[in-house]
């Protein structure tokens, strides 16, 4: 027989054992995950099912359409947003940066409980290649506190420079450059 912990006697079954702590703790919260945050601020905007995507929501670093039967949704950048559309905003997006095995159990856990506890909302999306959450602009930092807290690791997303197309690039060697060979 067990003993409950504050120790004032015998315990039913299935009670906390301090014996078996580690037993005890799941699985998805040794994960310790790391995230880029991302400073365009955004937007989740809700349309009328099977809307056409209007062309303000496509000039965004983050664009995403979700289409059911009840509705159209997109992630897209806050400042395009018209002021009597229905949304969220403004929210800042974390992406998981860290490499995780397809089918991983926990991932959305290990990031979400924290702000659970720390009463912060979050959204949440996943892509093909990682998941992502999105919180309020005020609550982004304390959002990064809480889980550096737990041994996550939070930095600023590095920029990506996409490459010129071949057709740009074509056309920049084409055009005549200033300074050479000019009289």
């Amino acid at each position: 027989m067990s003993t409950d912990i504050t120790n004032e006697g015998p315990t039913a079954e299935g009670v906390l054992d301090l014996d078996n702590l580690t037993e005890a703790v799941p699985a998805w919260t040794t994960h310790q995950l790391t995230l880029a945050s991302y400073p365009e601020k955004l937007a989740i905007v809700k349309l009328p099912a099977g809307a056409e995507v209007p062309r303000w929501a496509e000039s965004s670093s983050l664009f995403s359409i979700t289409a059911t039967a009840t509705e159209t949704s997109l992630i897209c950048a806050g400042r395009s947003v018209p002021t009597k559309t229905l949304s969220i905003k403004p929210l800042i997006a974390f992406r998981v940066v860290s490499e995780v095995e397809e089918g991983a159990v926990g991932i959305l856990a290990a990031l979400l409980v924290p702000l659970a506890e720390a009463g912060i909302a979050a959204y949440t999306f996943s892509t093909y290649e990682t998941d992502w959450v999105m919180v309020r602009v005020v609550d982004a930092e304390k959002a990064s506190e809480e889980w550096r807290r737990r041994g996550h690791t939070v930095a600023a997303a590095v920029p990506i420079n996409p490459h010129k197309s071949s057709a740009a690039a074509k056309r920049q060697e084409q055009a005549p450059q200033k300074g050479k060979n000019s009289k």
